[in-house]
């Protein structure tokens, strides 16, 4: 519940700031007018999302066991890899995206409502399926049968949508990079847990062997324990996507996953080079 919560909040985020900068520049340019094809493009956005992650279950479902462990092995790693990527992009273009965004809508402007339906539904149906993939493929590594991973997701995407309203009400002053900084690790955390477990979809497809060489066992650690074991042993699977018997396969691609995207997350960014120009000017000086 807790990961889900987190990739709700975190991607459900960036979309509710997609959304805002959207709505702000038409409203504060006077071209309200222009709303309701952008709200019709968000709205066509979030329905495609939905029905893309309800896709995948009911095509998932249809599956004999090798094929679906097969299935959501590659699906788990590809998503891995798109989170990843977002994670590093938002960070980077998080400066540059108001602008960005601004500059597609003023020149979709020019050309009807056509042209905003489509800015719309481009910038926020990319958020969109990322999120609904990742989530569809962190709820099917949790292996529970309860609600509870849903309403995490739910939750944090709820949360999302409040965060971003009240951001573009100015109610809320909110430093975006140290938010997407310390979610983006916590994000990479809950990654490495999503990309160890489509290995181990693969070992019980019997594409990858070892499904019987287990590093560690997690379900032992908290025997005795009552509630508050199984308390720690949900919270520890929610976070960190650790199956009852954790596979030395699963064991270390998890770590060659989260070491070095942890490193290169987190290491500090290095200042932009100046300009030509900006170099002549300081060499005269």
């Amino acid at each position: 519940m807790l990961g889900n919560f987190l990739i709700g909040l975190r991607e459900g985020l960036e979309a509710s700031l997609v959304v805002s900068i959207l709505i702000a520049y038409l409203v504060k340019s006077g071209n309200r007018r222009a709303l309701a094809p952008v709200w019709a493009g968000i709205g066509t956005a979030i329905g495609i999302s939905v029905a893309f992650c309800v896709l995948l279950s009911v095509a998932s479902g249809e599956m004999q066991f090798k094929t679906q462990e097969t299935f959501g092995g590659f699906l788990s790693i590809l998503a891995v890899g798109l989170v990843t990527w977002m994670v590093f992009w938002m960070r980077r273009a998080a400066r540059s995206m108001k602008a960005e965004l601004e500059g597609k809508l003023e020149g979709a402007l020019s050309l009807g409502t056509g042209a905003l339906f489509a800015v719309a539904i481009l910038a926020v149906g990319r958020e969109g399926l990322e999120t609904a993939l990742f989530l569809w493929t962190n709820i099917n590594a949790a292996q529970d049968s309860s609600v509870q991973p849903i309403v995490g997701a739910v939750l944090g995407l709820l949360t999302a949508a409040l965060l971003g309203y009240l951001l573009y009400r100015g109610g809320l002053r909110l430093n975006l990079k140290r938010f997407f900084t310390i979610t983006g690790a916590a994000l990479i955390v809950v990654a490495a847990g999503v990309f160890g477990y489509g290995f181990h979809d693969l070992q019980e497809a019997g594409i990858l062997p070892g499904i019987t060489s287990h590093a560690f066992e997690p379900h032992k650690w908290f025997h005795g324990m009552g509630t508050t074991g199984q308390w720690l042993q949900t919270a520890l699977q929610g976070v960190f996507n650790l199956t009852p018997q954790v596979t030395k396969v699963q064991a270390v691609m998890w770590v060659l996953y989260v070491v070095p995207v942890m490193f290169l997350f987190l290491r500090p960014a290095k200042p932009a080079a100046p300009k030509p120009g900006q170099q002549t000017a300081a060499a005269r000086g």
